[in-house]
């Protein structure tokens, strides 16, 4: 087995938001006596499923709890990816959106019909 293959077939868990681009901080545990030893700050991440209703699939991403809020406020996890930023969001993300962007030129509107 080469090193090239060996590191493509783990699997890393990084501490890293897919849809805000949150990553840990560093900075000070304090003491009472103004002792200073260095931490991390880590996001808040969970496991959330969101479904896509253009391309009809759900997919599982690892996001902190601001990446939800932000879906929530956008109303759904379409409208947050086609106004997200690419370098925030993750690789697998990006493709996502590229799909739903080119997929969304062909769904019709039905407006409401004219009463006379």
């Amino acid at each position: 087995m080469s090193g090239s293959h060996l590191i493509q077939s783990l699997n890393i868990m990084s501490k890293k938001c897919e849809l805000t681009g949150k990553i840990p901080m560093k900075g000070h545990n304090v003491s009472h006596a103004n002792n200073k030893t260095k931490r991390r700050f880590l996001p808040n991440l969970k496991k959330a499923k969101f479904t896509s209703e253009l391309l009809k699939r759900s997919l599982t991403l690892t996001v902190s709890n601001a990446g939800v809020r932000c879906v929530d406020k956008k109303g759904t996890f379409d409208q947050f990816l086609k106004t997200a930023k690419n370098k925030n969001i993750s690789p697998r993300l990006k493709k996502l959106k590229k799909s739903i962007l080119i997929k969304l030129p062909f769904i019709k509107k039905v407006s409401p019909a004219k009463s006379a």
